[in-house]
């Protein structure tokens, strides 16, 4: 992929109002609260159908759940404490008065100045409202999670997705062997809390699986999900690159296009090529 950019004086442009950090209170506790409600819909999984499971030789549901649950409490918890992207405050060098057009494989695009930041966005950076921050390759914020989706978690944002549902299905499954196995018990506690777990389990796993299916998609195609994203000519998205090769610069790729930004904002915007 070829970057190159020229820069052009500009007499008069109007900007957009500085945005205003949001409270980030309430989303905070709403991260935390999903995280205690994921360990709290685990615990009576675990410690009633499933452990009535084991009990009778059904070894093969804790096998398989538990390290489900593992690695969705780990994508979790990553993705809460990760770095998004987050392009720093730009130098006292730069200023607003001037055009940036960057050119992405025989695509133009002219670089928008963030007020907020004092730099000008890279193509597909985004100044997310709700944190306050420029995010490199931003897709979107995240309520669940309180953070950004970006390109340096997005990894981590997927195998949330993937894990969830993975781990929806197996609870749900288990909960409904569970019930059909007990169909000749009295009513307790255990087919209380499988009930409890099974509603639950069952109305996040279809629009995880949606969500799940989008993202595949918009990876596959090199797109982003955010409201501000490019609108490319005829169609035509310079930033596909292929199936394979999109998939692993969105997996894999997020120390190249880190660095090469890093590069590309130490010096002037007008001699910055990437290759």
């Amino acid at each position: 992929m070829t970057l190159l950019m020229d820069a052009t004086p500009q007499v008069k442009e109007l900007y957009p109002l500085p945005l205003v950090p949001r409270p980030w209170v309430l989303s905070s506790l709403f991260a935390a609260f999903n995280v205690v409600l994921l360990v709290f819909f685990s615990g009576l999984f675990f410690a009633f159908p499933c452990r009535w499971l084991a009990q009778n030789g059904e070894w093969v549901f804790p096998v398989i759940t538990g390290p489900l649950f593992a690695l969705t409490f780990f994508s979790l918890i990553s993705l809460n404490f990760s770095d998004p992207g987050i392009l720093h405050q730009g130098s006292a060098e730069q200023g607003p008065l001037t055009v940036h057009v960057v050119w992405v494989n025989h695509g133009a695009f002219r670089l928008q100045w963030c007020p907020q930041c004092c730099f000008h966005r890279p193509p597909r950076t985004y100044h997310c409202p709700w944190c306050n921050i420029c995010v490199e390759d931003f897709d979107h914020h995240c309520k669940w999670v309180n953070n950004c989706i970006g390109h340096r978690n997005f990894r981590f944002f997927m195998l949330l997705v993937l894990s969830l549902c993975l781990y929806s299905g197996a609870l749900l499954v288990t909960c409904l062997i569970f019930l059909v196995r007990t169909t000749h018990l009295p009513f307790s506690t255990d087919k209380a809390v499988a009930i409890v777990v099974a509603v639950p389990a069952a109305g996040f796993l279809v629009p995880l699986s949606i969500l799940l299916l989008t993202q595949t998609v918009s990876v596959s195609s090199a797109d982003r999900t955010y409201k501000a994203k490019c609108r490319h000519l005829h169609g035509y998205n310079p930033f596909d690159q292929g199936c394979a090769s999109n998939w692993y610069l969105a997996i894999c790729g997020c120390c190249i296009l880190h660095e090469a930004s890093a590069s590309c904002r130490a010096k002037p915007w007008a001699a910055c090529f990437l290759s």
